[in-house]
């Protein structure tokens, strides 16, 4: 029987290191070159049939951010989940968990968009050629909307921790307690909500969340399970 040791506990893991210096150089060189060389148009994440479009940008668009906030809590819940996480599955198995959750999050947001934006492409094929490429070719028209952020890898994370370690403490706004498996079915609850109601002016790509928070917490569970079941092999 093979008993299961975690590894040795790291303040900042070299995965979660490396993720949110990654995360930031990006940042800054967005800052530096966006405007210029229009690196959201290429490197975030657009509808499937926007002009803009490239099967990279599932995964770039993960290391993309659209202000200091946005990317300074995904960095701090990262840290915060992510580091407990890389310490329990080991930094290689943690990195595949990370990219699996973003990967997911992002595909269940292309599948929200292309539903989401059906209508808009009826619309454009009713034009004339000339006309439709005044919206094809605008990267501010909504069809070219572009998505940017760590978020869905990162509620792979919060999902996973809730999952792994389900009466550990959250401090709510570092005050209130609540346990994490709590936490973290209110928070995916909020999100479905507000998903569902879809506001206009709402920019935060709700079921990017729930899908990084769905991927999370299945290769959670079903690492946990085969690892249970090795113990007796």
């Amino acid at each position: 029987m093979n008993t299961f040791r975690p590894n040795s506990f790291q303040l900042i893991p070299s995965v979660v290191k490396n993720l949110i210096i990654i995360n930031v150089l990006v940042f800054i060189a967005q800052l530096t070159f966006d405007e210029t060389n229009g690196m959201s148009n290429f490197f975030a994440l657009h509808d499937v049939r926007s002009y803009f479009f490239k099967p990279h940008q599932i995964v770039t668009h993960l290391f993309m951010h659209g202000g200091f906030a946005h990317l300074f809590f995904n960095m701090f819940a990262l840290w915060m989940f992510g580091a407990a996480l890389e310490n329990y599955f080991g930094a290689k198995k943690f990195l595949i968990f990370y990219m699996v959750s973003g990967i997911g999050a992002a595909l269940l947001h292309l599948g929200t968009l292309y539903v989401e934006l059906s209508p808009a492409y009826e619309e454009l094929s009713r034009l004339s050629t000339d006309a439709a490429a005044q919206y094809i070719y605008n990267p501010r028209m909504n069809i070219n909307v572009a998505t940017v952020g760590a978020s869905g890898a990162v509620f792979g994370c919060l999902a996973a921790f809730g999952f792994l370690f389900p009466n550990s403490l959250i401090y709510i706004y570092f005050f209130i307690p609540l346990k994490a498996k709590w936490f973290v079915i209110i928070y995916a609850a909020a999100e479905l909500y507000m998903g569902i109601q879809n506001n206009p002016g709402d920019n935060v790509a709700h079921f990017a969340h729930l899908g990084g928070a769905v991927f999370g917490f299945l290769f959670a569970y079903f690492w946990k399970k085969r690892r249970f079941d090795n113990r007796w092999n």
